[in-house]
């Protein structure tokens, strides 16, 4: 019995020190190296590697795209790293797409990105889910 109470006080302790894994997602940081060839490279997951964040990285050759979707609800932020495309917007006009750039997809927004230009079309895409509780 002595071992049996010993072995549940360490693994209270070890959870207790590492915290539960929704916890311990918000509270170490993670880093990426963003080597994707081409195509969509996912990088974070969501839950529980975060609390419900996830991103990742996409390389498109000229004229390809990501292919229409939806951010549901979640919101989308797209940070361009390297040439020119479009996001396009069901029912809204073409946005166009530059380096530098960061372009918001809000929630419930079909949208496809297409490279429009001569090179690699390279960005960095980030959802997480809105907030619906209100203060």
């Amino acid at each position: 019995m002595k071992n049996h109470n010993l072995v549940v006080a360490i693994c209270v302790m070890i959870t207790l020190a590492i915290g539960a894994p929704q916890e311990r997602a918000t509270r170490l940081p993670m880093t990426f190296i963003l080597n994707c060839t081409l195509g969509d490279c996912p990088l974070l997951k969501g839950v529980p590697q975060t609390r419900g964040m996830r991103g990742g990285s996409v390389k498109l050759k000229p004229g390809e795209s990501v292919g229409w979707h939806s951010t549901l609800g979640n919101e989308e932020a797209l940070v361009i790293l390297h040439g020119r495309g479009t996001a396009s917007i069901e029912g809204d006009p073409d946005v166009p797409l530059t380096e530098r750039m960061l372009a918001y997809i809000p929630p419930a927004t079909r949208h496809n990105v297409t490279n429009t230009g001569t090179q690699i079309l390279e960005y960095v895409w980030v959802v997480a889910p809105v907030n619906t509780a209100k203060p």
